[in-house]
């Protein structure tokens, strides 16, 4: 039997059982009014909803992923299962059920618009790390959930996502830094230690660049590198400023994320000092000093970050 037959079918039954039509499968003249019409003094009003059940008489596939999610806990009353199953996001079904070739009534999320389909993912997500959603970027760009999360179709263990891993579906636009995390120096996101929603929180902050902690980029760094904190009695000023001035969080072709290979990042700043910027600035003497440190700053000023040495204001105690 085809899918619209058996809605038919489902159609003819619910009728009966609701008094609008004969048990002997002739249908009456409908009462004037709106839908199937007024239901006499006799007869229970519909109520819209028809259950999970009428809705996996033809969406038995999607059924199955739906009763496998967390979607699916009734003791939990924050939960669609709690409440009206599928039709607790779809909408009732009623008028889907009576005219199998009218679906105007009911919620379909891959064509609906990019708010609409926030909102009613809100109407249960609406705290905790998804309070900020409306202020956040994504939602300014009209990224909604289901451009990263599925319901029915989901390609990951947790979090039902349409793709196997958070990195993966954060690359599906975020691909220039999906392609740093694969450079030879990296944040630990490839060995699963970190995912991009580890730092970020993806459905709205406060902070700068959906830093799930502090306010400025700095405050988020040193809530794990705390020997990076400070204060300092000497300052650094491009370290005061972001971390990100000599640092790439999320992933570099050099040693330690730097953004340039010493001697060469620390020379967009000293352009010229004591030291010479380049080998063509400086006496044979001065090359051979170079030579010596091998070209590579913080081997002689190693607190780079900031130092609480008297005599530290170069950083090299």
């Amino acid at each position: 039997m085809s899918a619209h037959g058996a809605i038919a079918v489902t159609a003819s039954a619910y009728l009966v059982v609701c008094g609008v039509a004969p048990a002997d499968g002739t249908l009456a003249a409908a009462p004037a009014g709106p839908g199937v019409g007024a239901p006499s003094a006799t007869q229970e009003p519909l109520s819209g909803y028809l259950g999970a059940e009428t809705c996996l008489i033809c969406h038995e596939g999607i059924g199955t992923s739906y009763y496998d999610s967390k979607h699916a806990r009734a003791f939990d009353p924050r939960t669609p299962a709690a409440a009206e199953d599928c039709e607790t996001c779809h909408g009732p079904g009623e008028g889907h059920i009576l005219d199998p070739g009218d679906a105007t009534g009911i919620k379909k999320f891959n064509t609906m618009a990019p708010r609409d389909v926030a909102e009613t993912c809100r109407t249960c997500h609406n705290r905790q790390e998804y309070a900020m959603w409306e202020s956040g970027p994504h939602a300014s760009r009209n990224v909604t959930c289901t451009n990263c999360h599925s319901i029915h179709q989901p390609n990951s263990e947790t979090r039902q996502l349409v793709e196997t891993t958070v990195t993966e579906t954060c690359a599906q636009c975020h691909r220039d830094k999906a392609m740093k995390i694969q450079r030879v120096s990296h944040m630990p996101v490839l060995e699963g230690k970190l995912e991009c929603s580890t730092c970020h929180n993806p459905h709205g902050s406060t902070n700068e660049r959906l830093l799930r902690t502090g306010n400025t980029v700095n405050e988020f760094c040193v809530s794990c590198h705390a020997e990076k904190r400070g204060p300092f009695l000497w300052e650094h000023p491009p370290v005061v400023e972001s971390c990100t001035t000599c640092h790439d969080p999320h992933g570099a072709s050099n040693d330690r994320l730097l953004v340039a290979k010493p001697p060469m990042l620390c020379q967009r700043c000293h352009v010229h000092s004591r030291h010479p910027a380049t080998i063509y600035d400086a006496t044979q003497a001065e090359n051979r000093q170079i030579q010596i440190i091998g070209r590579g700053c913080v081997n002689c000023h190693s607190n780079i970050h900031g130092s609480n040495h008297p005599s530290g204001w170069v950083f090299q105690r």
